[in-house]
């Protein structure tokens, strides 16, 4: 748990509180994440059974499979915290439930991140042809490099930096919201 977190008194809860707290709002979070990537994937299925499917390049086929595979896995990953909770339920293993999903939803967003960017090349190289698709490839990359990843980061390491220099209560004064 991080050291920014507030303490257990501040929130009136006991650790396994705060560790059904956590799981509630990670699986919400998933329930958000977990909608979109499978329209996504349901979508991609159906693309090699329409008629155009068979006059794509080799290396179109091969974008739109990984693509495919970054969603499934996607799927795969951002579904698995339900799977452990139900296998572990009752188990009292929540605090190892919640850390494990936490892994499986950051690794779960970063497929989402690569199924949707290859989605858009995808549909940019066969709408409108590989020099723009590489634009929007590396423009929707880096923009979910940016917002899902860089800057909670960078917001993170400023977080534990104040901490470090100021001690635990300075950095709640600043904003933080003790998550």
């Amino acid at each position: 748990m991080s050291r920014l977190a507030p303490s257990l008194s501040e929130r009136n809860e006991t650790p396994l509180e705060r560790s059904d707290r956590h799981l509630a709002e990670l699986m919400q979070e998933v329930r958000v994440a977990q909608t979109g990537v499978q329209v996504l994937f349901g979508f991609l299925l159906t693309v090699p059974f329409t008629n155009r499917f068979g006059t794509l390049a080799s290396g179109e086929k091969g974008l739109y499979f990984a693509t495919l595979a970054a969603a499934g896995a996607a799927a795969m990953l951002l579904i698995a915290p339900t799977s452990h909770h139900r296998i572990l339920f009752r188990c009292g293993d929540k605090e190892h439930i919640v850390r494990m999903s936490n892994r499986y939803a950051i690794a779960g967003l970063a497929c989402v991140a690569v199924a949707m960017v290859g989605a858009l090349i995808f549909v940019a190289t066969v709408v409108i042809g590989s020099p723009v698709a590489a634009a929007v490839g590396a423009i929707a990359g880096l923009a979910a490099l940016w917002c899902w990843y860089l800057q909670p980061l960078r917001r993170r390491r400023l977080l534990h930096a104040q901490e470090a220099a100021a001690g635990p209560r300075a950095v709640r004064s600043v904003g933080a919201n003790g998550r």
